[in-house]
């Protein structure tokens, strides 16, 4: 009984913070997504194969990893590359590109 109040508890928190991330705006997530362009392609869909493809990728993945490289967590081949790129991203900004990307299929 206390694994499932456990399994319960931690399903409502994981339910909860999916939803926090349900704030970005697609429309200006493409708007500012032309930076994103020359590595993860005009759709989220890279040209070069080791660079990630962004299209229908988890929303909460997407800002996770961004405030990550932002705040330097992240480490890695392109991290220094994507360090210097989210930065400058503010949280509205970073919501609205992941939900833009997440928004692509």
């Amino acid at each position: 009984m206390k694994h499932t109040a456990f399994a319960l508890l931690g399903l409502a928190a994981l339910f909860s913070a999916s939803a926090s991330y349900a704030a970005g705006d697609v429309a200006a997530g493409k708007a500012k997504a032309a930076s994103c362009v020359s590595c993860h392609g005009a759709e989220g869909i890279a040209a070069i194969p080791n660079y990630p493809n962004l299209a229908g990728q988890n929303e909460g993945y997407l800002v996770a990893s961004l405030n990550d490289y932002k705040n330097k967590q992240r480490t890695g081949a392109f991290a220094t590359i994507m360090s210097m790129q989210a930065v400058n991203l503010s949280d509205a900004d970073i919501e609205d590109l992941a939900a833009y990307y997440a928004s692509l299929k």
